[in-house]
């Protein structure tokens, strides 16, 4: 079982501030800061740091509000191919609109849109009339030919200065964006261009919480984030250009390592001046993560567990067709360079043990025999099996909820009535191949019971305590079970072996 207390949030927060405060200080009182990563709802972290708030930047912000204003950069190309992003399961225009909400939840105010690499794409010129009716400026940052490479280019009234100048008024200007290569960098840069232009001596910093660049190489929860960026070929290194200026070791990643010569360059370009401000990609951060951390042991084993996570999701991705088999062999080398295998992760054998049981029992559903576990708080395991009545993650949130009611395993919460009216309005109203019931059925199901049954309704209560529980299923999960595992905040993984017969499997 994972400590979980291993990062202390008020000690993170007050060093961080601390830290981007005196950033802003060493320029004109104007630090434009590209914030890598998730800006909210940094579930990752909260993984592999446990007591990481995975809204702690939001708090941040927060507590910077007075000295901050945000912008939001989207590629406009990410817009026109209707681009998803994973965790959440929506393209990037709707993706954007949440972070701005999400933004605005907390009280922080998004100045303004940028769509980034623009070339005139119908979508993205629909998305920013939209932008636009809700009262949000949008600029436009062009394709530059030659980037990154060609800095008389790109430092050039043909290279930034064609890109629309962002009003800006607050001293810390915050750049975000709703995934990875939404061109933040390139915001800040055109920026500080052309802020130079003007005589304003600006400064660009980057936040980035991994990899963490005070913790060994090799520690489980930098490997983690090389786990977690599988797709983008990423990987830990030492820097090397920190190790020369200053001879001593810190983390950073090959992209930014690669790049921070050229970045070095464009910065001198602008400035026009041999001081680039920064010696390295590690002076260029300002992510404080590490001195957040009480437990170090901990968040070892909770990064351990992480890498096994993405194992398990490059294995659904490419059984799906979303993966490649290089990803996939990527994160199998990487969980065995950690020292660890899937079978580790305490949810997979119990999961595969009932999949084995329903089988034996003569269960399942046409031949279909489904297991899932379900790890609890204090380490107990609660086990689903799929029936002809419903799916196997199903089965185990069920019980799991009936066991932290203290509800008898013989007692049925579901009103039979109830499950039958679904299952028949499944198959005989909107004519689907089977009535056997998904996790977002079955919480329907389990909130109408809920308004006539005093055990439905105390199961139904416990639902919140399986927020960042974690769940492994043999077989993949339909688009309702996931949809309901997202809901409840459950952490899963999968077999992703083929649960049905069927392409279309709801």
């Amino acid at each position: 079982m994972i400590n979980s207390k291993c990062f202390d949030n008020n000690k993170y927060l007050e060093e961080q501030t601390k830290e981007i405060l005196e950033r802003v200080k060493k320029f004109d009182n104007k630090l434009y800061l590209e914030f890598g990563g998730k800006i909210c709802f940094d579930y990752h972290a909260a993984r592999v740091l446990p007591g990481y708030d995975a809204n702690v930047k939001m708090r941040l912000l927060e507590k910077l509000k007075s000295h901050t204003e945000i912008i939001v950069s989207v590629y406009a190309k990410d817009i026109e191919q209707g681009r998803v992003r994973g965790d959440f399961g929506i393209t990037y225009d709707l993706a954007t609109l949440k972070l701005i909400d999400d933004l605005r939840a907390w009280d922080l105010e998004v100045t303004s849109v940028v769509l980034t690499r623009f070339e005139n794409e119908l979508a993205a010129i629909k998305f920013q009339r939209k932008l636009e009716r809700l009262g949000i400026k949008v600029y436009r940052h062009y394709k530059i030919e030659g980037y990154p490479f060609d800095i008389e280019k790109i430092v050039s009234p043909q290279g930034y200065g064609k890109n629309d100048y962002i009003e800006t008024k607050k001293p810390v200007v915050i750049v975000t964006a709703p995934g990875p290569g939404s061109g933040k960098l390139s915001v800040c840069l055109s920026q500080f261009y052309h802020d130079h232009k003007q005589g304003i001596n600006s400064g660009y910093a980057k936040f980035e919480t991994f990899p963490i660049w005070n913790l060994p190489l090799k520690h489980p929860v930098n490997v983690a984030y090389e786990a977690a960026t599988v797709d983008l070929a990423d990987f830990n290194l030492i820097d090397p250009h920190h190790l020369e200026a200053y001879n001593k070791i810190s983390v950073n990643y090959n992209r930014d390592v690669e790049a921070f010569p050229i970045l070095k360059n464009i910065i001198m370009k602008i400035t026009g001046s041999k001081n680039s401000y920064y010696n390295s990609p590690t002076d260029m951060g300002v992510n404080r993560a590490g001195f957040g951390i009480i437990d170090d042991e901990g968040t070892k084993t909770a990064a351990r567990q992480e890498i096994i996570r993405r194992f398990f999701r490059h294995n659904l991705e490419f059984a799906i067709g979303s993966g490649t088999k290089e990803e996939f062999d990527r994160a199998e080398t990487i969980m065995e360079s950690a020292g660890v295998k899937p079978e580790d992760r305490p949810v997979v054998l119990p999961a595969r043990s009932a999949a084995e049981e329903c089988k034996e029992k003569g269960k399942g559903n046409k031949g279909y025999f489904c297991g899932a576990a379900i790890e609890l708080q204090d380490g107990s395991i609660i086990t689903g099996k799929n029936s002809t009545l419903m799916h196997a993650a199903s089965s185990a949130v069920i019980n799991v909820i009936k066991h932290l009611a203290g509800i008898d395993d013989a007692v049925h919460i579901l009103k039979p009535e109830i499950m039958s009216d679904l299952s028949r309005l499944k198959k005989e109203i909107l004519s689907l191949s089977s009535e056997s019931l998904n996790l977002d059925e079955i919480l329907v199901a389990l909130s109408i019971s809920a308004h006539t049954d005093n055990n439905a309704k105390r199961a139904l209560s416990k639902l919140k305590e399986l927020r960042g529980r974690e769940l492994h299923s043999t077989h993949l999960p339909t688009p309702g079970d996931e949809a309901g595992l997202r809901k409840l905040g459950i952490n899963f993984t999968t077999d992703a072996i083929p649960s049905s017969s069927l392409f279309f499997n709801i």
